[in-house]
């Protein structure tokens, strides 16, 4: 990835977002080229000349100040999400940093695993920064069955990836009844995760590839929006158990960088927790014939 470029378009559609009226900034009326706040007075607002900051949005920001950064999120209005994507896109400017950075782990630490199996009445995944799920108890493999089941042979050996499904499988759309968001949001994960890790080679290539297969995906990569997905309610519409509205949370694993646990659960007493009840014994009767027919096959080989 090229953190200049990415820096620049960062702060360039930012910029574009702020109007002078909500910069608190004098209006004269005519007609003005630009749709929002031109480089001149994001310099004039930030307190640097026109020529610091010009050179900063073509993505120089060598020697760049925290207090001229906390100037230009408070010009920009950039929530917590941005200004730390803001902060990694000039960070990343630099070999010293990028060197800084410590690896992201690609396992699942056995005592992960274990949590895993005793959450045993919730759905839960472990998660990284590229969106590969890498474990999942029996109750999230239910829920996201077509996840786990990647119709697309190119994908065979990879593990299951939440970006793929969302863009390269059509049965994506059924499963989301707000798939225009899921999608959005997928993007936006992706590229804070680009921020932080722009010398990753697989997030890369997954970029490349759904860049590629898919226009939704390129035309929403072109926003530059970033946005944390901490917690939340997630609709889905499951072809077993129907329709489902669960609350999610996102809890990093500070043990292994890069690796967060995501869980879901139902407010009790609704439909969805009946849902989430028929699923959890429609799984487990699934294993078990699974197993059964496992069992029969090693009896009886052919």
């Amino acid at each position: 990835m090229d953190s200049r470029k990415d820096l620049r378009e960062f702060l360039a559609t930012r910029r574009a977002r702020i109007t002078p009226q909500q910069a608190g900034l004098p209006t004269y009326g005519g007609h003005r080229r630009v749709p929002g706040l031109r480089r001149e007075e994001v310099a004039l607002l930030a307190g640097v000349s026109v020529e610091y900051y010009t050179r900063l949005e073509r993505g120089n920001a060598a020697g760049v100040s925290d207090s001229v950064l906390e100037a230009l999120v408070r010009v920009l209005q950039l929530d917590d999400a941005e200004r730390a994507h803001l902060y990694d896109l000039t960070r990343g400017t630099t070999t010293a940093a990028r060197a800084r950075r410590r690896p992201a782990r690609h396992g699942v630490r056995p005592g992960v695993q274990q949590l895993l199996g005793a959450m045993t009445d919730v759905p839960a995944f472990v998660q990284n920064g590229r969106l590969d799920v890498p474990a999942a108890n029996p109750l999230a493999r239910a829920l996201y069955a077509d996840l786990f089941d990647d119709a697309d042979p190119r994908s065979a050996g990879r593990t299951p990836n939440h970006a793929r499904y969302v863009f390269l499988d059509a049965r994506a759309t059924d499963f989301y009844p707000d798939w225009n968001r899921v999608a959005a949001d997928i993007v936006s994960q992706l590229r804070a995760e680009v921020g932080r890790s722009p010398d990753d080679r697989e997030l890369t290539e997954l970029i490349g590839e759904l860049a590629t297969r898919s226009q939704q995906f390129s035309a929403l990569w072109a926003t530059h929006n970033v946005r944390w997905h901490t917690t939340g309610t997630k609709r889905f519409h499951h072809r077993v158990v129907g329709d489902l509205s669960l609350a999610y949370e996102g809890l990093a694993l500070t043990a292994d960088p890069g690796q967060t646990l995501i869980t879901f659960s139902a407010e009790p007493g609704s439909p969805s927790q009946q849902a989430l009840a028929f699923l959890a014994s429609w799984a487990t009767s699934a294993t078990q014939r699974a197993a059964a027919r496992a069992k029969t096959k090693d009896d009886h080989p052919t």
